[in-house]
């Protein structure tokens, strides 16, 4: 894991492109600040893989079932020293998940990569009584010294500006490109990955039976009914984006974003960006899943995965 001391500060080459004599000298050091710190089940999807904005919506499914920065170079000239570490970090983070869910574990990545301690709070996906206090329904949920914060997009932009006000928010970079593909394209291949089979479908809700505090028959209920359910939603996710082969689909999706790195260790050069910690987060539920597996066994993207894995580390939350 990224251990940070203070105020992370990240040196990085800015590309060609926007380098100048000037830029070059050795009194103005290029530096990017980063932050340290089966017709209504589609509704059940969009609640399972956490409900942000690019989600599918839907009526609600049967049985109570509630729906399952390129850091844009950002170089700047510092004349002074950056603002104490304590006066930005938050002091108390809680993260109301599902643990499989693919945006959930997006915020994740991000707070593991920064080395920002956090709390989970593992949601019932039938009853969602851990967040029956909040008016909004879905995950992730983020509390940030007492402020929610939703949509993981938003809140890893909203923990950015917290960490340092001046970052870029252009939608025009390849950074910016390239987590809107995550949101709007790879999460979409992953659900006819993940449910391709009944036994598949069983798989990536064994999790239900080691995380939250729920009762027996929860449990029970969540694995059975929620897999049987995520099994005929992904079908229909399979049609609705003209999905033909799902292992095909992801391989492609795999693919095209190794060639997105061009030879470069990261899409943020040689520091993960914000894109790179998307990708990794969305994949890194499905890692040890038989799609994940395939993945990683059929297409070139294993190393940077690996190299991934040990830049961000294992997640470090603790359970509340």
């Amino acid at each position: 894991m990224r251990r940070v001391s203070g105020l992370a500060t990240i040196s990085r080459a800015v590309p060609g492109a926007f380098a100048t004599p000037a830029a070059a000298s050795a009194t103005h050091h290029r530096l990017v600040q980063a932050a340290v710190t089966s017709a209504s089940s589609s509704h059940l999807f969009s609640q399972m893989i956490g409900g942000d904005r690019s989600a599918v919506a839907a009526p609600p499914a049967p049985y109570g079932f509630a729906g399952t920065v390129f850091f844009s170079a950002a170089s700047s000239s510092l004349p002074q020293e950056a603002p104490p570490a304590e006066k930005l970090l938050p002091k108390d983070v809680v993260l109301y998940q599902y643990e499989a869910c693919p945006f959930c574990n997006k915020v994740k990545a991000f707070l593991d990569y920064y080395n920002i301690p956090y709390k989970v709070v593992e949601v019932n996906p039938i009853n969602k009584k851990e967040i029956k206090w909040s008016d909004y329904k879905k995950v992730p949920i983020l509390n940030v010294d007492g402020e929610q914060m939703v949509d993981s997009s938003d809140i890893i932009n909203k923990l950015v500006q917290r960490i340092d006000p001046g970052y870029p928010t252009s939608d025009a970079d390849e950074e910016s490109k390239w987590r809107g593909w995550v949101d709007n394209h790879l999460v979409h291949v992953l659900s006819p990955n993940i449910y391709r089979s009944p036994s598949e479908a069983l798989e990536s809700f064994d999790y239900i039976t080691t995380h939250g505090n729920f009762s027996f028959m929860e449990r029970l209920v969540a694995k059975y009914a929620g897999a049987a359910a995520m099994y005929f939603v992904s079908k229909k996710l399979k049609k609705k984006h003209s999905i033909t082969d799902e292992r095909a689909a992801l391989y492609d999706a795999a693919e095209t974003w190794v060639d997105a790195l061009k030879g470069r260790e990261y899409l943020g050069d040689s520091k993960p960006n914000l894109a790179d910690l998307a990708v990794f987060g969305v994949l890194r539920p499905i890692r040890n899943l038989k799609s994940g597996q395939d993945m990683v066994e059929q297409t070139r993207i294993g190393g940077w995965y690996s190299r991934m894995e040990g830049a961000v580390g294992k997640p470090s939350a603790i359970k509340a």
